[in-house]
């Protein structure tokens, strides 16, 4: 039997990482321990944690640093505040019940401790290392986190150390602005005047693709680095090779026709699966596109309900009215019958401010505008314009602080 636990505590230089596994001194984890005392490797030299010398913790606590020890500095601060930090915490485990008294005896601890080697201030790294062992033992040994915090915080949570925020679409409506242009300056100014909002998806619309390849998506990527980026390629064959072009240029989302094969079409899917990104399969001129997702064995994440463009506007130039937002069918229906859950729909297709009540209101996920928006002298009310409808950005009143642990 073992526990895993982990803590990240402080910040700065002397910021604390630990990992730990808990487990019986006769099992597994206790063979480990020894192995990991006795196999000494440079720079990485594991120790004991002691409460002072010739005072070791129980249960016996062996530290294996993460980062390499190059000096006589570096030995100190280990040896030092952060020696004493696990050892003290170890005990103060016991003390508290955390840990069972009566098990001190049996068990053995394996700390991977993290001290960075611009560390000054060793009360800091004494602090800091106790609370994050600590807590790392506690989290072990109530097993944290569950399963549903895992999936509940996966798609919200920033690492620090990546400085940039993958954008997941966990919390929908949002707002898919579709840059159908033929011009790098237009593009630019209408990403620069959105406003910035988690809301908002960014489109590399097909005319933006074709003229200046798939790599336009970087070009949009350094104008908005943690925006998501949807790369429109409407694929209709070899999907695999395309779903990878888009995923190198670092799209979050690749859209594929409905007009191709089954066969095409989960190729396409499978590799958007394998590559990380979000599939969208466009069914614009799909006559029946119900019988289509039927006929799929890998669904896509986005089902887009496309009205054509060009259709449109020739009705509109004839004088007829332009579809309402229930042209789009039963979405709530299609969801729960066809694609399941977590699975999203799109849609789009001459849709303005007017229009955005109803489309929420049938079950759309996204709404996916283009010229409204792309058309505007003022880029950034149009956008507001759309904005209004949906809710604040995911997470806008979350606390700081309010992620961990309920008391």
């Amino acid at each position: 039997m073992y526990w895993i636990g982990e803590a990240l505590v402080g910040n700065g230089d002397e910021i604390a990482h630990v990992d730990l596994v808990i487990g019986d001194k006769d099992g597994h984890v206790g063979a480990t321990f020894v192995n990991t005392l006795t196999q000494l490797s440079i720079g990485h030299t594991p120790l004991l944690s002691v409460i002072r010398p010739n005072l070791i913790t129980k249960p016996a606590t062996v530290i294996v640093p993460k980062v390499t020890v190059g000096d006589l500095a570096d030995a100190e601060k280990i040896f030092g505040p952060a020696q004493t930090a696990v050892g003290r915490a170890v005990a103060d485990a016991v003390q508290e019940g955390i840990i069972p008294k009566d098990k001190a005896d049996d068990l053995v601890i394996i700390a991977s401790v993290f001290i960075h080697p611009e560390a000054e201030d060793y009360r800091k790294i004494y602090q800091y290392n106790y609370g994050a062992t600590k807590l790392a033992i506690r989290r072990a040994m109530d097993g944290y986190p569950t399963i549903d915090k895992i999936l509940a915080e996966k798609d919200r949570g920033m690492h620090p150390i990546m400085g940039f925020r993958v954008i997941r679409l966990w919390n929908p409506p949002y707002l898919q602005v579709a840059l159908d242009l033929d011009k790098i300056d237009e593009m630019k100014r209408v990403v620069n005047n959105l406003p910035n909002r988690e809301r908002i998806l960014l489109e590399a619309g097909t005319p933006l693709v074709k003229k200046f390849g798939v790599g336009i998506v970087a070009e949009i990527r350094k104008l908005r680095e943690d925006a998501f980026i949807i790369a429109d390629l409407k694929t209709l064959d070899v999907g695999r090779i395309e779903v990878k072009m888009a995923a190198d240029a670092t799209a979050d989302a690749v859209a594929i026709s409905g007009l191709g094969t089954v066969e095409s079409i989960e190729k396409a899917v499978h590799e958007a699966m394998k590559q990380g990104i979000y599939s969208i399969l466009d069914m614009m001129n799909v006559n029946n596109f119900v019988e289509k997702l039927s006929e799929l064995e890998f669904q896509p994440d986005i089902v887009l309900l496309h009205r054509n463009v060009d259709l449109e506007t020739l009705r509109a130039e004839r004088g007829e009215e332009i579809g309402e937002a229930n042209e789009w069918g039963n979405i709530k229906q299609i969801k729960e019958e066809i694609l399941g859950p977590r699975k999203l729909v799109a849609v789009a297709g001459g849709i303005t401010p007017t229009k955005v009540e109803k489309a929420l209101k049938s079950g759309a996920d996204i709404i996916v505008v283009g010229r409204y928006i792309i058309g505007s002298r003022d880029v950034r009310r149009a956008a507001e314009d759309f904005l209004e409808y949906l809710p604040p950005d995911p997470d806008t009143m979350r606390l700081a602080l309010d992620e961990d642990e309920a008391i």
